[in-house]
């Protein structure tokens, strides 16, 4: 079901037209294999045998509740999968969740837990909201789907940019959750969101905003096994064995880099902008060999078409190894709004000690380690603070 169980699901919706049934058919499928599976052995296609139980249970269902004959017959009418079908189903409940009838972050929140197998405390987690509220939240969207007889397709041409922000929002979120630097890595899901973003390309070649997301996952995901030691403890960006990046992925990201710039040279795109920064990162040999400037110079770009202040604190840091440390404290301190994020604490605190003042280092890292955070970065910055 972590494999396939997205893929099952989007093909019951298809066939019944209800995610709700779609949802509840699955489960009873799931729930039928393992009680069959221990005893029989594991089919030998294991997908196609959850989607057959699935279907026949949403018949059950459906002749249950005797509602909706038409969607019967339609169930009843299965044909067998293709990898065309596969994609297409995909795509379809990908663009279903991001209708724009539904807020931006309900959009994300439903296309994460339905498409991309969250659960629900992992979707409240990545969307800074608590576990109840998201759970209402779901389920309303679920009810305004079918009450507003949102239709299960990819949208015609001239719709998709209505429902890109939050196709792209969504992937990129399942993309950083499973490639997370210091909490568990789940690469199953880094391959999941590069598949995607790889099936968007296909259908809008020459968005700039997908050819940047997909340059940005490939750059990103070159330093997988770089990233973790082999007691696995993450890697900082500038002790990483740069030999074990892969030169077929940092490849494949600059020449979509470039793509994205040319089809975009009046307004720069986010995902451009953020993915000409990692290309920075990855055609440099050494940390001492990074072109500072030029990241400087892409975080200005990137701050005025995305302006947050965690980006500027991330200017900062690049301003600190271009100008030095007096110069990046400055930039860090300049930064509005961050005081009960962590990370801005732990940057100040690398920049003091690095100028000599251990004592205002270590009221920084103190200040960090005391505000609420995931214990996985808790337990990098003390790291972090006994390496300085």
């Amino acid at each position: 079901m972590r494999d396939e169980g997205r893929r099952v699901l989007a093909t019951l919706v298809r066939l019944t037209g209800d995610l709700q049934l779609a949802e509840d058919a699955v489960q009873d499928a799931t729930l039928r294999a393992l009680e069959v599976w221990p005893r029989d052995g594991v089919p030998a296609e294991p997908r196609a045998w959850l989607t057959l139980t699935a279907r026949r249970r949403a018949i059950d269902l459906l002749r249950r509740e005797a509602v909706r004959p038409g969607k019967e017959l339609q169930v009843v009418a299965y044909e067998p999968e293709t990898p065309e079908t596969i994609r297409d189903d995909q795509l379809r409940l990908l663009f279903t969740c991001c209708h724009p009838a539904l807020a931006h972050e309900t959009q994300v929140a439903l296309a994460l837990r339905t498409l991309c197998g969250l659960d629900v405390p992992e979707v409240a987690a990545l969307l800074l909201v608590g576990e109840e509220t998201m759970a209402k939240r779901l389920t309303r969207a679920r009810q305004k789907i079918t009450k507003a007889r949102i239709p299960y397709r990819v949208p015609a041409d001239h719709e998709l940019p209505d429902r890109l922000r939050g196709v792209l929002t969504t992937v990129y979120l399942l993309f950083t959750e499973g490639a997370d630097p210091i909490g568990e890595t789940r690469p199953a899901l880094v391959e999941e969101a590069l598949r995607l973003t790889r099936l968007l390309r296909e259908l809008m070649p020459g968005e700039p905003p997908v050819l940047g997301l997909l340059a940005l996952e490939l750059l990103t995901d070159a330093r997988r096994a770089a990233r973790r030691d082999p007691g696995g403890r993450p890697v900082l960006l500038a002790d990483q064995d740069r030999s074990l990046w892969r030169r077929d992925l940092v490849e494949e990201g600059v020449l979509l880099v470039g793509e994205g710039l040319r089809r975009s040279p009046d307004t720069p795109d986010p995902y451009v902008v953020q993915a000409a920064i990692a290309a920075c990162h990855a055609l440099a040999p050494t940390w001492a060999d990074t072109d500072w400037a030029a990241i400087v110079s892409w975080y200005d770009v990137l701050l005025t078409v995305a302006g947050t202040p965690v980006v500027a604190l991330n200017r900062a840091a690049a301003v600190a190894e271009r100008d030095g440390p007096e110069a990046g404290l400055a930039a860090v301190d300049a930064v509005a709004g961050l005081e009960r994020y962590p990370l801005w604490h732990a940057s100040r605190a690398e920049l003091l000690g690095r100028l000599g003042d251990r004592a205002g280092a270590d009221q920084a890292w103190a200040a960090a380690l005391a505000l609420p955070q995931d214990p996985a970065q808790a337990a990098q910055l003390r790291r972090r603070q006994d390496a300085t």
